[in-house]
């Protein structure tokens, strides 16, 4: 074992184990496998639109789960795994929260690394919401407020979609055409991914970490941003929330950071299935809904 410093205070070994969830969290593989039963049962109850094509790529799809009126809201699910694993039918259930609430709820599906690099996962996030801008009255969204939300790898993404010039990606989308984001455990500084385990995965240069690091990014419209975090998480975690909290907060943009107390790295989205969940009321209120208390 080497005790020489990679990236902070941490050895490679205990940067790697700051990052490794599923050492961490031994039970993951049921939370994986409850989020896939509770999934296929939302599609099996809830009205959907499944497996629509926002790209040319196979992986380039997603799910819509309409509110029962038009003209609703829409709140984007970005999936989690750390850009290598799981797929958008791991998140359906996220519509059982919402739309009780009379929101819409897409879930993103894009490609995974190895086979797919952060430039292009990113782009392809960027893809499917613009798509859903472009088509949203063809399923009943009102596209003038579309939200992001994501965990994990997804929080990382839900913010990439917050720093995206709208103007320069493609023609005749608006700069304000995401409204707010909320982020769930989020990655905001890529450096460490770089320097772990992780980037056996991901591989990340030096460039391509920086360019695709929330922190590092220049937020071109004012939007709210919700980072959530549970208190049983690593350091690493509690590191990167602080961090995206003071970029949101120099830039004097709006702010909130939940807490769920007694909630870890995965759990905290299973409040995402209930209606009245201190979650989904906290997604309410960022989209201005009276449910969002």
């Amino acid at each position: 074992m080497s005790n020489k410093i990679v990236f902070g205070n941490y050895s490679q070994d205990e940067l790697d184990a700051q990052y490794n969830n599923r050492e961490r969290y031994p039970e993951f593989t049921g939370y994986f496998d409850d989020w896939a039963a509770w999934s296929e049962t939302t599609r099996q109850n809830l009205p959907g639109h499944l497996d629509i094509a926002y790209g040319d790529l196979p992986c380039e799809t997603l799910d819509i789960f309409p509110a029962a009126e038009d003209n609703a809201p829409v709140q984007v699910m970005v999936h989690g795994g750390y850009w290598y694993s799981l797929d958008k039918h791991h998140d359906s259930f996220v519509a059982e929260g919402l739309r009780p609430n009379g929101v819409t709820t897409v879930v993103i599906n894009y490609g995974l690394a190895p086979e797919y690099r952060m430039d292009e996962i990113v782009r392809q996030n960027r893809a499917a919401v613009a798509w859903l801008w472009r088509n949203a009255s063809k399923f009943g969204v009102d596209r003038d407020r579309i939200y992001t939300v994501g965990q994990s790898a997804g929080g990382h993404l839900s913010l990439m979609l917050l720093a995206t010039d709208w103007l320069a990606f493609g023609d005749g989308l608006p700069a304000g055409l995401v409204k707010g984001g909320a982020s769930i455990s989020g990655i905001y500084d890529m450096e460490p991914i770089r320097l772990c385990y992780l980037n056996d995965k991901v591989g990340m240069d030096e460039d391509v970490a920086r360019r695709n690091a929330p922190l590092h990014q220049t937020y071109p419209v004012s939007l709210p941003l919700m980072v959530v975090s549970g208190d049983i998480e690593s350091d690493e975690y509690a590191r990167q929330a602080e961090a995206m909290e003071y970029v949101w907060r120099a830039l004097g943009y709006p702010y909130e950071h939940v807490k769920l107390p007694g909630h870890n790295h995965f759990t905290m989205a299973h409040q995402l299935k209930d209606p009245n969940s201190v979650l989904t009321h906290a997604l309410l209120r960022q989209m201005k809904l009276e449910g969002g208390q």
